[in-house]
């Protein structure tokens, strides 16, 4: 991602294929054919006193509304400028890199439980800062909980529901099929809330804990990121003392095929210790790393 590349035999639309992975990660695909088969869990808390007083130190900036999940998505960013490993994807037995980072989110039209749920893409680039993740997530939402307005998502799915079930289920087959082979056509990509870097749900918002969300077999969303509502703590310190912390637990469900463990250990020290020093966001990344060939 930190240099353009042409495009050769193999790529896809949404990614190049990487032909240099050594023989046991490239056949791993083979083995473990869906995500069901290649998920792995992973669970972790961050202590929030630092990220409180650098949201509210960006709201007194003229930030209004910026929260946590701008905060999350600004730190995955980083992650990826640094690992772009992260941002694979396995498609028809084959591990591409991605040529952007999209985030996909599902949101509620209006907060009520009578109100319909849309998806929504958010794509950036590696070295955007926290400033371009609030401008562009606000944007996105705003269409649609200010404006009304349906999104992609919305008008393909109404157009398939328009469908018989046989036939619809017989589209939905020759989707896949396309997709396996790469074939699927860039208009339902852009639309699909199930091809992006990773999905992330904030339900800390609704007041609910962090879950294991699984991943959908169909299309190439290789990460699920799932936050939880703040919660007490109370610790003992070395001085013998009782002292009460926030804590906002995360969990991530992850398609273990796109990276090895070592490769994802860095990940996970990075992402957490960026979200513990949230004013490393504040800079701009030094230099944006490239994936392997």
């Amino acid at each position: 991602m930190g240099e353009k590349r042409k495009k050769r035999l193999g790529d896809r639309k949404e990614g190049r294929r990487l032909r240099t992975l050594d023989p046991y990660n490239a056949m791993t695909p083979y083995i473990m054919k869906t995500k069901s088969d290649a998920s792995n869990y992973f669970s972790d808390s961050i202590e929030v006193t630092k990220i409180e007083d650098y949201l509210r130190n960006k709201r007194q900036q003229g930030l209004s509304g910026i929260g946590m999940l701008h905060l999350v998505i600004a730190a995955y960013i980083r992650v990826i400028s640094q690992y772009p490993g992260l941002n694979r994807f396995v498609s028809g037995q084959r591990v591409y890199a991605r040529n952007c980072i999209e985030f996909v989110m599902t949101i509620k039209k209006e907060l009520k439980t009578t109100a319909g749920e849309t998806s929504i893409k958010a794509a950036f680039n590696a070295s955007d800062s926290i400033l371009d993740v609030f401008s562009r997530l606000n944007t996105e939402i705003g269409k649609i909980r200010n404006d009304g307005s349906d999104t992609d998502t919305d008008d393909v799915a109404r157009a398939f529901m328009k469908l018989p079930r046989l036939i619809l289920k017989l589209a939905v087959f020759l989707l896949t099929i396309l997709d396996y082979f790469g074939l699927i056509p860039q208009s339902i990509i852009n639309a699909s809330p199930f091809h992006g870097s990773v999905v992330i749900t904030d339900l800390g918002s609704i007041g609910l804990p962090a879950i294991y969300h699984h991943l959908y077999d169909f299309g190439n969303i290789p990460i699920f990121i799932a936050l939880g509502s703040k919660r007490k703590a109370y610790e003992l310190v070395a001085d013998g003392k009782v002292v009460q912390r926030k804590y906002v637990d995360y969990k991530m469900v992850i398609d273990e095929r796109i990276c090895d463990g070592f490769y994802f250990s860095q990940v996970f020290k990075l992402f957490k210790n960026i979200l513990q020093n949230p004013e490393i966001l504040d800079e701009p990344v030094s230099a944006v790393a490239d994936d392997v060939d």
